[in-house]
């Protein structure tokens, strides 16, 4: 496991890098997904793969957690690992953390039945940390947590989508 003390290092080295060179920090992410058998959806990325599928109710196969399972846990543990690295490098000692995501949604807008967004209507987020530092120095690491969060700001504010498209005609019809 991680000790605060080499999550301190590591963020601080980091970002003394990127300070110096401000290009150490600028990439591009890429995931690739390939869908297997009807809706189950092989992911790789960054050296992981992960399966993804929707439940046997909507036509899947269940073979993985939904896009909105994967949506709540990449926020949610975006979160989580963030405070954990304010409190090292804050020094604010932490026993416990943990962060549960809800989200409301409109399942119509996904049916296209009436005019309905068919995302998330609201996303919410609940954090419990178990300390024995005072309430005002947990606050400050949440608080900076949540504001050196990339996944929270991919969903606070708009993102450009660029999209490309690639259609091969198959020999079989």
């Amino acid at each position: 496991m991680a000790e605060p003390k080499t999550i301190k290092k590591a963020y601080e080295r980091n970002k003394k890098a990127i300070r110096l060179r401000p290009s150490a920090g600028q990439s591009t992410g890429i995931s690739t997904v390939h869908v297997r058998d009807g809706t189950t959806c092989e992911i790789e990325g960054s050296g992981w793969n992960i399966t993804a599928d929707i439940g046997t109710q909507e036509g899947g196969n269940n073979a993985g957690p939904g896009p909105g399972v994967l949506e709540r846990a990449a926020l949610g543990s975006c979160l989580a690992i963030g405070y954990v690295q304010m409190a090292a490098v804050m020094e604010v000692p932490v026993e416990k953390i943990e962060v549960e995501v809800e989200t409301d949604f409109d399942a119509r807008g996904m049916f296209d039945i009436e005019e309905q967004p068919p995302g998330f209507t609201v996303i919410r987020y609940s954090v419990q940390i178990e300390s024995p530092a005072s309430k005002a120095d947990i606050q400050k690491v949440i608080d900076a947590g949540d504001s050196h969060s990339p996944v929270l700001d991919d969903f606070r504010r708009p993102v450009t989508i660029e999209r490309e498209v690639t259609i091969m005609q198959s020999k079989t019809s």
